[in-house]
């Protein structure tokens, strides 16, 4: 089964689920029109098809490796990287005026979800160099942005994010990287930094690497961190490779899945570099970075749970067994629960995420406070949710499979090998929870709560369509609401964050519901109703055991003593 890009699905979201007509109506992405959005699409699908599904398999088979110091990467990953270089599909949404198409980021993720979907190992590639694009943008000064930013955006260089350390996991404060100014400008930055993705490649000319570390008088902890453009080759007069770095890949990790993207350990040893952003700043350039990275760790997440619902669906319909009205699996009842619950959680999961990018969009073009928070509030959401729900569609697409599934030849295992790691990486998604929580509840819940007046403003405008169905999602959504306020009463951060995961979970099954009644509206007596309304009735009262969890504080769960816990 090859992979498929779901354009009219896309088309469809744009139209008559997230509003994108809001954001093409902006000066800043009036070209970003209906017909030009389908082009795009179509042609990005095009490269998908062609070009990045048939190197899925190749690149988990055949693993990049180091051979003397020497990256190799997987076979005809070059030709793809080229291929979406030459698209222009790594600056989409990058400044136009630096190489960039100045695309919507609505776009970006979308495209990044089909290239995911193709293959995920290559697609980590040009979505580093996109956030490295970003921190630029927002930090670096004009000179780091003229040299760098034009050779990014081409794909002859591509770019790296340097954060974690043995020791400064989720912990970044803990870092023991250092960086002393050389006096001309530079500074020599060393230590060591691991699961460094696509940390170095053999199809570009160039490898930029961001790079935390501590300055001498940088105060313990995160306020005290600066970030660091440091490039494997450093640029001669006229911005061109010159000599080496001084920095290696001390070695590649041996991974569950993603074996075509090398995850490297690092080692700088004084390596020229330049500050980016203010000293001591480096936290704030870095997360804007990282705010893009979430929302693309949730569009590639679901890409590939789009890859493992399209192979579980084509095994179900021509896998033979038992005596059905087709004679395949696909009329047994279990076997179209399956396929069921995965094609409407990955529609929610989708919906929240390019609703996110959406807000992002609307931030950018107008500035509007309103905008940068909901953006930020679904951020979190977006990459949580995505993420939980592609490794439960890749994991319920090794049984739709049934012994077949745990067969490697099949390909199904290695959609669920692939995808695990995006609940873990650029912050696990217990982070995530505690964050939505937490900061993204220090507005005193304005943000919440205006997202839940919207969900209850349409669930209103829908009793007159379908009545059931509108009383479910308003219902379901009036219990958010008091969950939501019950949180906001905890002074104990840690009554917050024990029920932190089933919290946002709920929030996100609640917000699935919403724009699922926004598909069936627009597809009345449809089969996008039908999927709605199997959503409603038999996945969205899960948030009421999610929201009992989430209310019930910490002493419970601190009452089991860590010796409970290793008692027999």
């Amino acid at each position: 089964m090859t992979y498929r890009a779901p354009v009219s699905e896309y088309e469809f979201l744009y139209r008559h689920v997230i509003g994108f007509d809001r954001v093409s109506a902006t000066d800043k992405f009036g070209e970003a029109d209906e017909d030009t959005v389908g082009a795009i699409l179509n042609e990005a699908a095009k490269m998908c098809h062609e070009v990045i599904a048939p190197l899925q398999r190749p690149g988990d088979l055949h693993p990049a490796r180091l051979e003397n110091g020497v990256m190799r990467t997987s076979p005809g990953f070059a030709d793809g990287w080229r291929a979406i270089a030459d698209g222009g599909w790594i600056g989409i949404s990058a400044d136009p005026a630096r190489g960039g198409m100045g695309l919507p980021m609505t776009l970006s993720a979308t495209v990044n979800e089909m290239m995911a979907g193709a293959c995920l190992s290559l697609q980590l590639a040009p979505l580093m160099s996109q956030g490295q694009l970003e921190a630029l943008e927002h930090h670096a000064s004009d000179a780091l942005r003229d040299l760098y930013m034009p050779k990014l955006i081409s794909g002859e260089w591509a770019g790296t994010m340097n954060l974690t350390e043995p020791q400064a996991g989720s912990d970044v404060g803990a870092l023991a990287s250092k960086a002393v100014d050389n006096g001309d400008g530079t500074y020599a930055v060393s230590g060591q930094k691991i699961f460094i993705t696509w940390g170095d490649n053999d199809f570009c000319t160039n490898i930029c690497h961001l790079v935390l570390a501590r300055l001498p008088d940088g105060v313990p902890g995160t306020k005290g961190i600066s970030l660091f453009l440091v490039p494997k080759y450093l640029p001669d007069g006229d911005g061109n490779p010159g000599a080496a770095n001084t920095l290696k890949v001390v070695s590649l990790e041996h991974k569950l899945g993603l074996h075509g993207s090398p995850t490297c350990v690092m080692e700088y040893d004084g390596a020229t570099g330049w500050l980016v952003g203010e000293e001591h700043g480096g936290m704030a350039a870095m997360f804007t970075m990282m705010n893009n990275a979430r929302l693309g760790v949730g569009s590639q997440a679901i890409g590939v749970g789009e890859g493992a619902y399209q192979q579980a669906l084509a095994f179900a319909l021509e896998r033979k067994q038992g005596h059905t009205p087709s004679g395949t699996i696909i009329d047994h009842a279990d076997v179209r629960r399956m396929l069921a619950e995965m094609k409407a959680d990955l529609f929610a999961a989708r919906a929240i995420m390019l609703a996110c990018a959406v807000a992002t969009d609307l931030a950018t073009a107008t500035g509007e406070a309103e905008h940068r928070a909901r953006a930020a509030f679904l951020t979190p959401i977006s990459k949580a949710f995505g993420s939980d729900t592609a490794i439960s569609v890749a994991q319920t697409g090794v049984q739709v499979h049934g012994g077949m599934g745990v067969i490697e030849e099949t390909g199904a295992a290695q959609f669920y090998r692939d995808v695990r790691v995006t609940s873990i990486y650029e912050g696990t998604n217990g982070i995530q929870a505690m964050d939505l929580v937490a900061r993204k509840m220090m507005d005193g819940g304005d943000a919440a709560c205006h997202l839940m007046d919207e969900i209850e403003k349409s669930a209103e405008a829908a009793r007159a369509y379908n009545p059931k169905m509108a009383e479910s999602v308003w219902q379901a959504n009036e219990s958010l609401r008091e969950a939501t306020e019950w949180l906001m009463g905890q002074s104990d951060m840690n009554d917050r964050f024990a029920g932190a995961v089933p919290y946002l979970r709920a929030f996100a099954r609640v917000l699935g519901a919403h724009y699922h009644l926004a598909a069936a509206r627009a597809d009345p007596g449809g089969a996008r109703e039908r999927l709605a309304r199997f959503y409603i009735t038999r996945m969205l009262p899960e948030h009421t055991g999610l929201l009992a969890h989430a209310q019930a504080g910490a002493e419970g769960l601190f009452d089991l003593s860590a010796d409970d816990l290793a008692a027999g």
